[in-house]
């Protein structure tokens, strides 16, 4: 999943516990909260420097390594005498690549994901990330007063860099995973109002139902698209994710209450109701080429899809909105997502100010703003824009962007494989009929794993 989410959504593909307000512009793209960025001469490094190899890691994702080479070779213009020297891994790969890398002091520029999930005082013998344990060992330098830190937007620096008051990320770019997108042409062809609630969802599918034409599609052959689907449901039943985390693990919540049966519901029906039967045998990858045949009226997917979407037909008529998942459309307003990707530095680099001047330049706001437009990404510097389909439509929600429960959600050691809010446990994706088997299950594996450790 962080191949794309982390690819984007790139944007992917959208989202902490809110990431502060944002300011639109006249062409109504996604623009980053407004902040005063800090001016050239007070982040560019200007000085001459040493001749030496920077070493850089970062993940693979087509557009952003592109994009990077490109950078590498006016960095190196730049600053004659430097040479960048890039090593690309898979996504899966990154955290402990860099964890050895850094412990092998052979990497001064880390391509690392963000600051989530981190271990909180009321979680007992679990593992912490391994960014956690880089901050803890002090294998990350302190970024917190380089001046390059001001040109990005202070909500997703606290949020997505900053462990113990310290800055050790800059982050660069937001996704989305609780959306739907819509074939206009199909919802207008037919008469169908676009949802702003669970209600208003559940009457389109009958509508497109009735006129055979597939409500629904997701790549379920892959099955974790068909779970992170079901993410708008469960952000609309608990809107503060990072609250419902701390509930399951005290246990003032279980995922069998009245509260979470009516979301086990939904789940239900979104999987065995809604998602055409034939998503089984659609991969990840696939869905976005499924959707662009027009084909289908929605695709339950993340905002990283679009680009995907737009390479498959372009001139194919969509938009995005948020997962209509509760009967109240107030409660439908957030997109629930993640921070992405960011850059840190070695704290034992023998190339200080080199790695310093690096990340100093890629962000500059006019070379941000081409990074963001190279991989479709949701930025975090005030005055970015996402000038694309997907931008233009998930500008008005990008004020009411959250932080999705995955990234909060560390489960108990010993918790079973169904202590997970997942759509996909319901047939056809899984083996559960009913609302009430998926909750008894969820929560009999989340107790057995905080019975374990009383």
């Amino acid at each position: 999943m962080r191949n794309r989410i982390i690819a984007t959504l790139s944007v992917a593909a959208l989202v902490a516990a809110a990431c502060g307000g944002s300011t639109q512009s006249p062409a109504a793209s996604v623009v980053a909260p407004s902040q005063p960025a800090a001016s050239s001469e007070a982040t560019a490094a200007t000085a001459s420097l040493a001749p030496t190899t920077l070493r850089v890691l970062i993940h693979q994702n087509p557009p952003f390594t592109t994009f990077m080479e490109s950078f590498n070779k006016k960095f190196e213009v730049a600053h004659p005498g430097v040479t960048v020297d890039m090593a690309v891994v898979a996504p899966n790969d990154l955290a402990t690549t860099t964890q050895t890398r850094l412990a092998a002091k052979d990497v001064d520029v880390v391509d690392m994901f963000a600051f989530d999930t981190g271990v909180q005082s009321y979680m007992k013998e679990v593992t912490p990330p391994i960014w956690q344990t880089l901050a803890d060992a002090g294998s990350l330098l302190d970024l917190t007063d380089q001046p390059f830190v001001q040109n990005y937007d202070p909500a997703a620096t606290k949020d997505a860099g900053t462990y113990n008051g310290k800055v050790y990320e800059i982050n660069l770019a937001r996704v989305g995973f609780s959306g739907l997108y819509i074939n206009e042409d199909l919802f207008a062809a037919n008469n169908v109002k676009v949802p702003t609630t669970w209600a208003e969802l559940v009457a389109a599918c009958q509508a497109f139902k009735t006129a055979s034409v597939p409500c629904m599609t997701a790549g379920g052959q892959d099955v974790w698209p068909i779970f992170v689907t079901g993410y708008g449901i469960l952000g609309s039943a608990y809107p503060d994710q990072a609250a419902l985390v701390e509930g399951l693990w005290t246990g003032s919540i279980k995922w069998n209450d009245p509260t979470s049966l009516a979301m086990w519901d939904k789940l239900r029906i979104l999987a065995t109701d809604m998602i055409e039967s034939g998503a089984t045998g659609i991969p990840a990858d696939g869905a976005p080429g499924r959707f662009a045949s027009g084909e289908v009226a929605t695709l339950s997917g993340f905002t990283w899809l679009a680009p995907a979407i737009e390479a498959a037909q372009p001139s194919f008529k969509w938009t995005f909105i948020a997962f209509p998942g509760s009967d109240t459309a107030a409660d439908n307003k957030y997109v629930f997502g993640k921070y992405d990707q960011g850059w840190t530095v070695a704290a034992d680099t023998p190339n200080k100010d080199a790695a310093l001047a690096y990340l100093s330049e890629f962000s500059e706001p006019t070379t941000y703003q081409k990074f963001v437009t190279a991989v479709g990404a949701i930025p975090t510097q005030p005055g970015a824009t996402l000038d694309t389909a997907l931008g233009r439509a998930i500008a008005p929600s990008l004020g009411d962007f959250r932080i999705g429960w995955e990234r909060y959600w560390i489960p108990p050691t010993g918790a079973g494989q169904f202590a997970f809010p997942y759509a996909s446990f319901f047939k056809p994706f899984g083996e559960f009929v009913t609302a009430q088997q998926a909750a008894d299950a969820a929560q009999k594996d989340l107790q057995a794993g905080l019975d374990a450790i009383k």
